[in-house]
């Protein structure tokens, strides 16, 4: 019997001590959740990097308008912890660009969305942060925007910054995991939302192959305003989406990892140069 109680005690200890050491130093990652003493607290004594989220409303075949904000910042909670950054409040505009014309989208001229961006990133410098690293929802015009405005923050606070677009950097794992090229609102982009979450997948609106068109090959070669599918294709045939819920969480799980492993690595660099 003392033996019994012996090992249950033991039990418990260990897993009490497993689960102090699995809780976080902070209440949350998330800076609009967080309060305004314990931000003091951490920034910039034990968190210096925060993730910002940027995407905008559009189009994307049978997933929501909004899936260009959805997956940047689902994807910034889920690694924060292990990056040890802090979470900025999504920027849920953008310049949309061909898909405007559609329904739900918004536009937001160069003109107003490069100096707003620029703004938020001073602010981040101003509460304490040293790496910045925008989380990049959407692409075409947008990404040369933040690269170019991301640059001068960099240079004129004396900061690190860092613009990922994650589809485009996890094109080998859209590959490995369904075989293919993907696309906007294709298998890649409609498997990481089916991951988040499945509510804002919608089968059984998509018809088919109908409802997709190649991107211009060459690039360049043509161009349409409004492009005429919300759903584009890299590649000729290749893209589809695909609704298989195992290969989105396979999916969702490599491309966080190697996002996350790239965040780690550009701060551990910028780190040992002295930069």
């Amino acid at each position: 019997m003392r033996t019994t109680l012996f090992v249950i005690a033991s039990f418990l200890i260990f897993a009490m001590t497993d689960a102090a050491q699995d809780k976080d130093f902070v209440s949350t990652r998330e800076m609009e959740r967080i309060n305004w003493m314990e931000f003091k607290e951490v920034v910039p004594s034990k968190i210096t990097t925060v993730i910002l989220p940027t995407g905008t409303l559009e189009p994307h075949g049978v997933i929501n308008n909004g899936a260009d904000n959805t997956a940047p910042f689902a994807m910034a909670k889920t690694i924060a912890r292990r990056t040890n950054a802090m979470v900025a409040p999504t920027l849920p505009y953008g310049i949309t660009g061909s898909l405007e014309a559609y329904p739900g989208a918004f536009q937001i001229t160069e003109a107003a969305y490069r100096p707003f961006v620029k703004q938020i990133l001073e602010g981040l410098v101003k509460n304490g942060f040293r790496n910045i690293i925008i989380m990049n929802g959407h692409g075409g015009g947008q990404t040369a925007v933040l690269q170019s405005v991301a640059s001068e923050v960099a240079i004129e606070k004396h900061v690190r910054t860092l613009v990922i677009n994650w589809w485009t950097y996890a094109t080998d794992e859209t590959k490995e995991v369904f075989g293919e090229d993907g696309g906007h609102a294709g298998n890649n982009e409609t498997a990481f939302i089916q991951a988040i979450d499945p509510a804002l997948v919608h089968p059984e609106r998509y018809k088919g192959p109908e409802m997709t068109t190649a991107l211009p090959s060459p690039a360049g070669s043509w161009a349409a305003v409004p492009f005429p599918s919300s759903i584009e294709l890299y590649q000729r045939n290749q893209g589809y989406p695909i609704f298989d819920q195992a290969k989105a969480d396979l999916y969702y799980k490599k491309v966080t990892d190697k996002v996350a492993n790239l965040i780690n690595d550009t701060v551990k660099k910028w780190d040992a140069a002295g930069l």
